[in-house]
């Protein structure tokens, strides 16, 4: 039986400015690629600050600081997704969010009636390590007072999915808002 609802952030929730930038500058570079993925998972980690991050892969990418910050930081909100949310879930579920963060982002990224709706939030930098580890989700799922099998993941990235999976949640693949809403309801009345 579900009891608790996680999403994660980046790519569910907002646009993935990352992924974004990723695409628009490194993907055609294997090696820029590779170290900018180790930054990235450093500063998710809570190794290396946001601003140091920035620096390290604007210089991979040949532009200023202030523009990768801009690029990456570009997300718009999954308005549908957080009306589901707050009209469907929240007054069924426990609603959690856990993500691959280098930082506390929520206040900017959401409006405060968004940001409620969850009753815990999991950030990878706080808890220093990053999805798929599988005290990632435990920590979340401990947060709520759930058991692992007591949860509802959704996440964009496949490998993230089957974590979840791996220590006991059912997990959807987030592929467009929609789809993913019917997938909710399908868990949630099985």
């Amino acid at each position: 039986m579900i009891r608790a609802v996680i999403f994660d952030c980046f790519g569910v929730l907002t646009t993935d400015g990352w992924l974004a930038f990723r695409e628009r500058f490194l993907d055609a570079s294997p090696d820029k690629l590779a170290l900018a993925i180790t930054s990235n998972k450093r500063v998710d980690a809570g190794l290396i600050s946001y601003s140091d991050f920035i620096h390290e892969i604007a210089e991979l990418a040949g532009i200023t600081d202030e523009k990768a910050a801009q690029i990456i930081e570009g997300n718009t909100e999954n308005k549908n997704l957080f009306e589901y949310i707050r009209d469907e879930i929240k007054p069924r579920y426990k609603v959690g969010m856990l993500s691959n963060a280098g930082d506390n982002w929520l206040d900017r990224l959401f409006e405060s009636w968004q940001v409620e709706l969850f009753d815990e939030v999991v950030l990878s930098y706080q808890v220093g390590a990053i999805k798929p580890d599988p005290i990632m989700y435990q920590t979340i799922a401990d947060k709520l007072g759930v058991l692992p099998e007591e949860c509802l993941y959704i996440d964009d990235q496949e490998r993230y999915v089957q974590g979840a999976r791996d220590i006991g949640m059912m997990a959807i693949h987030f592929k467009d808002t929609y789809g993913t809403i019917a997938q909710i309801k399908e868990q949630a009345d099985a």
